[in-house]
Formats: structure tokens, sequence, C-alpha cells
């Protein structure tokens, strides 16, 4: 009788896990929306071509946009089918598609009509060169919002006129490869991008008017690490929805542009490693929203400081106007800032006085201000130099001194003690030996006087 249980209890325990099991099979199949076939064929043989011939996704992804995902591809329903939406293509996670040495663009790329996001990276090696595909962009112009091609060095020619037809790109990122050639007028009819980034490649020429006429809702350009040249184009002012401006270690030449004051959003604007000349002109007055202003090394720009109102720059955190080839004073506004956190104003040629007001600068944690020609006495107090130790940089300008009643045991490094400081100690020692000398004798002359008494 206790076997005839045990039997029976097991088979109710197991029952309905495998009634459960063999039930659920026909709702989920009911459920589950198809593929469209030549959606997933083309699938296939995309990611063939890129992968390698060993791969058979037919036989390791089965349902690519359903119980077996590919990683990387994304899929949503259109009228009741599955299509692919987003194609992710590169070594981002363990389990990520990587390319072969071997990868090529399929052209069935563009008969998955419903993609928005296709991204390739480090997929193109060195080994094997490989151009961006010249033609049939346009079949994606009514879906894709976001291209990028990321570190593929051999990625090599220009960027394709044929993508303007990509009238809903949002994005196009295209960094870290080896492409060259100027950039095409034609960027300018992606009239909905608001991401641009181009940088680490080898373009050159001059930044074409049509980017900045045409593509006004950009909110990132970057440009930077390229060979580009010439002056900035005043068209820049048209782009007032810009936030970050970085166009760094380019060739670029000539004044800086008033119109630069016109980007009252902009957060970001670094122009460093190039050859600007002409001074700031007043053409950072009006942005307002600042906080990262970088000018480091451009060594023609020249100028000086206060021809800049600080003051309307309250929000800015990091200034970087090294070697810059500015003259003059550094002005007090400046130290007023209180939301900075980083300046460096080394390698030019700036005189005049170190206002003492930097140290109350709540969240300044770095100030390079060594190779100049100040002057005058560091009036900062203990804390300062301990709060900033070697992010503290005032060597290089032979006329500035340090107050020894300031700093106390902390001696900024590279700078001279304060002649007066040397002259007035000298003198305490001198008083003091002198003191000590007359303590001394009168000392003996009372010891004689007793000795003569008894």
């Amino acid at each position: 009788m206790r076997k005839m249980s045990c039997s029976w209890a097991f088979l109710l325990l197991v029952s309905p896990i495998l009634l459960a099991s063999h039930g659920l099979s026909e709702p989920e199949s009911s459920i589950i929306a198809p593929m469209e076939e030549a959606e997933q064929e083309a699938l296939y043989l995309v990611l063939q071509d890129l992968v390698g011939k060993w791969w058979n996704g037919s036989e390791l992804y089965p349902d690519p946009c359903g119980w077996t995902q590919i990683q990387g591809v994304s899929c949503d329903l259109f009228d009741g089918l599955w299509y692919v939406t987003s194609l992710n293509i590169g070594p981002v996670f363990d389990n990520s598609l990587r390319c072969s040495q071997q990868a090529r663009f399929n052209p069935l790329l563009f008969q998955l009509k419903h993609l928005r996001s296709l991204s390739f990276f480090n997929c193109f090696s060195r080994h094997q060169q490989m151009i961006i595909p010249s033609s049939n962009w346009k079949k994606l112009s009514g879906s894709l919002k976001t291209l990028e091609f990321r570190s593929n060095r051999g990625l090599v020619g220009g960027i394709p006129d044929d993508i303007v037809q990509l009238s809903e790109l949002e994005s196009l990122v295209i960094v870290e490869n080896s492409m060259d050639g100027e950039l095409p007028t034609e960027l300018g009819k992606l009239e909905r991008l608001k991401r641009l980034m181009l940088s680490g490649n080898h373009f050159v020429g001059r930044i074409p008017n049509s980017i900045c006429v045409s593509s006004t809702e950009l909110l990132i350009m970057d440009l930077s690490r390229n060979l580009l040249t010439g002056p900035l184009p005043p068209c820049l002012r048209n782009l007032t929805s810009l936030l970050k401006l970085d166009l760094s270690d380019n060739r670029f030449d000539g004044s800086l542009p008033p119109e630069l004051g016109r980007l009252e959003n902009l957060t970001l604007l670094d122009l460093r490693n190039n050859n600007f000349s002409g001074g700031l002109a007043r053409s950072l007055n009006g942005m307002a929203s600042i906080q990262d202003l970088l000018l480091a090394h451009n060594p023609n720009l020249g100028g000086s400081l206060e021809e800049t109102e600080w003051g309307n720059l309250r929000e800015l955190t990091t200034l970087d106007f090294s070697h810059a080839g500015l003259t003059g004073a550094i002005p007090e506004a400046m130290a007023a800032l209180k939301k900075l956190r980083y300046v460096a104003l080394d390698g030019n040629g700036l005189t005049g006085s170190v206002s003492p007001e930097f140290a109350s600068l709540p969240c300044l944690g770095a100030l390079y201000l060594n190779g100049n020609d100040l002057t005058g006495r560091l009036e900062f107090p203990r804390e300062f130099y301990q709060r900033l130790g070697k992010r503290f940089a005032p060597w290089g300008n032979p006329n500035l001194c340090y107050d020894i009643a300031e700093t106390a045991e902390i001696i900024p490094y590279g700078v001279a003690q304060c002649k007066q400081d040397h002259q007035e100690l000298f003198s305490y020692a001198a008083r003091a030996r002198t003191e000590i000398w007359m303590t001394i004798l009168c000392s003996w002359a009372l010891f004689g006087l007793w000795l003569c008494f008894f």
C-alpha cells in the first residue's frame, strides 16, 4: 500500500509538469509571429559575409527574432511579421558576432527595409581594406536613423555622397577609421542630423558651409583628429542648438569668428592643437552655457585674457589656454568664477600678479601658471597649497616669490622666497643672537658681582 501511494504521488507530481510542458507548446507557437522569409534569408547572408562562411544562421539561429535571438540583432513587428530594426556587428560583448578578416558588405543589407540602427565596430581590420558602399542607401532612407562605423582601421576611402539619401538620419558616427578625402558638401542635406562625429580619420579640406546652413538641429559636432584646414566658417552661428563642438587636433587657421559668441547653448568648445591667430576678439562673450573651454596649443593665437568678459561665463568649469601665445595680466574676474575646477594658463607670456582670490574658489583642483612672466608675491593661504599640492604649478616665473609667513613648511615648487622675507628673517636672527649674547654677558656680570660681595 505504501508503494502504491508513492507511485501515485510521483505521478501526481510529474504529470502536471509533463502536461504543462506539452500544453504550452501549442499556445506559444500560436502567438509567435513568423519572420518575413526574404528578410530572414537576407539577414543570414549579410551576417555570413561578415562573420565567415562557416557561420550557418539557419541551423544556429532558426528563429533569429524569437527564441534563438542573435546578439546584436533586434527586431520589431510590422503587420504581424518580424523585421530587423537594429544590426550591431563587432566585439561589444563576449557573445557578439565578430567579423572575419575577409568581411565584406553584402548588397542584401539594403533589403532590410525597416532597419533603424546599423553599427560596425572593429569589423574591418588592416589585413583587408574596405570602403563604405557607394550606392543603395536610398533604400533605407525611410527608416535608418543611426549609422556608425567605429574603430575599423581597414575602412578607407571617402564618405559616399549617396549617404545623404538617408533623410531620416539623426546620428552619423564615423570614428577611428582610416577614411580620407574631403567632407561631402551634400552632408548639409541631412537636415534631421543631431550628432555628427567624424573624428580620428584622415579627412582633409574645409568644413562645408552646407553643414551649418541646413543641419540646424545638430547637438554634437566632433571633427577632431583629422587634417582639416582653413578658417572656421562664420555660418557656425546658425547651429544655435549645438551643445558640443570639438575641432581639436586639425590644421585650422585664421581668426576665431565672433559668431561663435552666438552659440548660447554650447557647453564644450575644443579647439586645441590648431593654428588659430588674432586673439580671442570677444568671440567667447556670449557663451553663457559654456563649461569646457579649450584653446591650448594654438601658439599664434595671441591676444589678452582681458578681451573676454569673464563674468558672462559663470558655468565655466574647465579652462585650458596653455601655450596659446597670450600676453597681459590674469583678470581678477577669472578668480570669481565659482565653478572653476581646472585652469591651465602655462606656457604663455602672461604678466602681473596672481590674484589670491583663486584660493576662495571652492571647486578648484588644478591651477597651472608655469612658464610665464608673472611677478609679485603669492599670497595664498597654507590650506590652498595643501589642497592643490603638485596641481599648483607656479614655477618658471623668475620674478614670482612666496611669502614664508603664509606657506609655513609648505613651499611651492620652483618659486623663490621673497627677498624682503629673507632680509626680515636675517634681521630677526641677528637680533636674536644679540639678545642671547647680552643675556649671557649680563649673567656673567651679575655672577662677578656676587663673588665680590661674598
